[in-house]
């Protein structure tokens, strides 16, 4: 449900990929590259649509490049399905963040700035009001705000390992149902696809 065509415009041209450009311009060997050499690369390197998936995560725009289908103007025979794919994209749209790796999402970055706040307000209790003779009690506090903390993370680390693989089978199967409604004759899988990111326009 990616649009490649489009990736490749979009890494050439927007400056939100441009460390991707760079990989590519490494990649080619040049620093003038074309739509067609960034899908060349993207298909023997495939990390550089992985890097660009997950650029698209981290701002909260989707690789989902497949809009709703307008029931309104579909065959009464392929309403209920195409509701289903509509919902089965809604759904897909809302978890898509929990396929980006744990370790590089903004909830462990929220964890670890909450830790060193507490870690500072900790230092000023103990220096600058000068409550020595509290530092066990409140480096007990940061100690279990610490072990809070990682009890979170992992709590935080299960949820993403479990959406991502309810995605993945999602996807699968939303993209399968797309392809069967267009086999039937009800839809065309070419009309359904954003071609551009009105977040860049």
């Amino acid at each position: 449900m990616i649009h490649l065509p489009r990736v490749a415009e979009e890494i050439k041209n927007i400056g939100l990929y441009d460390l991707v450009l760079q990989d590519v311009q490494k990649i080619a060997g040049k620093t003038k590259v074309t739509k067609d050499e960034i899908l060349d690369i993207m298909d023997k390197e495939p990390q550089i649509l992985e890097d660009y998936k997950q650029i698209n995560i981290e701002y909260n725009l989707s690789n989902i490049h497949i809009r709703d289908i307008d029931i309104s103007n579909i065959k009464e025979e392929c309403k209920k399905e195409a509701e289903e794919i509509n919902k089965n994209l809604a759904y897909i749209r809302e978890i898509e963040k929990y396929t980006l790796d744990f370790e590089q999402s903004s909830t462990l970055v929220i964890i670890f700035s909450i830790e060193f706040f507490v870690l500072f307000s900790v230092q000023y209790f103990i220096v600058l009001l000068d409550l020595k003779e509290w530092q066990i009690l409140i480096y007990s506090i940061f100690a279990s705000s610490i072990a809070i903390a990682w009890w979170y993370a992992k709590k935080e680390r299960k949820k993403y390992e479990i959406n991502s693989k309810i995605f993945e089978k999602k996807y699968v199967e939303t993209l399968k149902m797309i392809e069967d409604l267009e086999q039937k004759g009800c839809i065309k899988k070419s009309d359904l696809i954003i071609e551009e990111c009105e977040e860049h326009v």
